[in-house]
This record gives C-alpha cells, sequence and structure tokens, in this order.
C-alpha cells in the first residue's frame, strides 16, 4: 500500500504499560523529510487511549502545515477501524477521542488510512518511531481540560 504512496504520510504509536503512558508520530513529506514528535502522558489511561492520542498528536502536525493530502499508518486495529466508522464503540473512554478526531480530520482534504502490519513499509521511520519514544523525558502533557488547544513544536530531521 505505502509503497506505491508518494505523498505525505503519518505514522503514530502509543503505548501504556507499568512504567507509563509515551506517545509519538511522524509525519514524512513527499520529499522523505522526517517531522518527529513524542511525548509522556502524565494521566493514566489504557493502552487503546494512548493509542489515540498518538494519532491526536500526529494528526496536528499536517493541519498545522497545511497539508492538504495525507496517509495515515498505526498498528491500532480497533482505532482505523473505529474512525474509518466500520466499528462502533459505546466504551465512554474512547468517544470524546474519536470525536476530537472526526473533527481535526476535517480539515484535510482526503485522509487514507492504513494498518501497520508486520512488516512495515519504511524501517528507517519506525525504528526513529520507536527510538522517540523512548527518549520522552523532555516532553510531556498533561490532561486537557474541555476548550484548552494543545501545541505541537515540530523539528525537522535531516538525514
Amino acid at each position: 500500500m505505502a509503497e506505491s504512496y508518494d505523498g505525505w504520510r503519518l505514522l503514530f504509536n502509543g503505548a501504556a504499560n507499568f512504567k507509563g503512558v509515551g506517545i509519538g508520530a511522524i509525519l514524512v513529506s513527499e520529499n522523505s523529510k522526517h517531522y518527529p514528535v513524542s511525548a509522556k502522558l502524565r494521566f493514566p489511561c489504557t493502552n487503546n487511549m494512548a493509542e489515540y492520542e498518538a494519532y491526536i498528536l500526529g494528526l496536528k502536525m499536517p493541519i498545522d502545515m497545511n497539508v492538504q493530502e495525507l496517509l495515515v499508518i498505526g498498528d491500532s486495529n480497533l482505532l482505523i477501524h473505529q474512525v474509518r466508522g466500520e466499528w462502533t464503540t459505546q466504551n465512554s473512554k474512547i468517544l470524546p477521542y474519536l470525536h476530537h478526531i472526526q473533527e481535526l480530520r476535517k480539515r484535510l482534504v482526503v485522509s487514507l488510512f492504513g494498518i501497520l502490519e508486520t512488516h512495515p513499509y519504511n524501517t528507517s521511520s519506525k525504528d526513529k518511531l520507536i527510538m522517540a519514544n523512548q527518549e520522552l523525558d523532555a516532553s510531556v502533557i498533561d490532561p486537557l481540560r474541555e476548550g484548552e488547544e494543545s501545541n505541537v513544536n515540530l523539528k525537522e530531521e535531516v538525514h
């Protein structure tokens, strides 16, 4: 799927375990420039909530950069099917995330989705996402309050 896609790509991942909650995303431009972002969440949440947080964090980057078309790749089968509208959720913890993503997605002209398989299309990007999630001490995210917006600072990585 992504091997033949020449446009902007967004990879995201979130994980929650006994050590804490980390999220990260990498926006990859048409010219293969990587824009990584990662953070440690300072509030308890489930692994599914962490996946949604990671997707929201990542989705704000292309919106801020006026990207019009985007291929989104994640490893959460649940999230991708829920965002596509193929699966429903009654989970009161997930519904606010789903609604927020639906609002954010309205700012993109086209948003395509793919599920990251065991052999990712770009090992380099996957490795960078993993490494970004391992260096989470500098960035933290506190819980958002109703009506607040979060800011994402982009760092362009030159390779």
